[in-house]
């Protein structure tokens, strides 16, 4: 199944996974940035900035008292520049 640009992803927790209550409890939303500190800033940070793989910086923050994933991903190393899509 072709999900187009965007992609959905479902995600279980076990009962001791180190996550955050809320993050194992609410279903939450993630949003692409194209920077990671500008985007915490002011915000109530759930799970500070960390990188799950390789050119990709994750954080969660809480919006209206749900989750919400913020994702950085590094440019392409043939585009300098950024990615225009974001």
């Amino acid at each position: 199944m072709s999900a187009g640009p965007a992609g959905i992803e479902w995600m279980r927790f076990e009962a001791d996974s180190p996550l955050p209550g809320l993050v194992k409890a609410v279903p939450h939303v993630a949003f692409e940035v194209r920077d990671l500190e500008a985007a915490l800033e002011g915000r109530e940070v759930l799970i500070a900035p960390n990188s799950p793989s390789e050119g990709v910086r994750v954080a969660f923050i809480v919006e209206n008292g749900a989750p919400v994933e913020l994702i950085e991903i590094a440019p392409p190393s043939d585009d300098p520049g950024g990615r225009d899509e974001r």
